[in-house]
């Protein structure tokens, strides 16, 4: 099992805890929310929790709790700029469908 960061995503990372000034890597699950009942959470860590597994990807760590693992399989997170947006896209290859504003998903 594994998630992975893209380069440019990892350098959006490493630059953002740079600016943070503290910070171990990335926290990366999901919860039940939305429309299509499944929802990303995307935070940054400042330790290791019990029982997370640990992805290093370009030099930033991605911390995934093993619930959401098993949901998270396989997905890539990319920092992606379209037009004046900017922001991480998840790769999921679980994910069956998701809502109309992308905020959601289900598997």
């Amino acid at each position: 099992m594994a998630v992975t960061l893209t380069e440019t995503a990892a350098a959006h990372v490493r630059k953002a805890l740079d600016k943070r000034g503290k910070g171990i890597g990335l926290r990366l699950g999901v919860r039940t929310s939305g429309c299509s009942g499944l929802s990303y959470t995307l935070e940054f860590a400042d330790d290791v929790q019990p029982g997370e597994q640990q992805f290093d990807n370009h030099g930033v760590l991605l911390l995934v709790d093993a619930k959401s693992l098993a949901i998270l399989d396989g997905t890539e997170l990319d920092f992606v700029r379209e037009g004046l947006n900017e922001g991480f896209k998840f790769n999921n290859p679980n994910a069956k469908a998701e809502c109309g504003c992308g905020e959601s998903f289900n598997v």
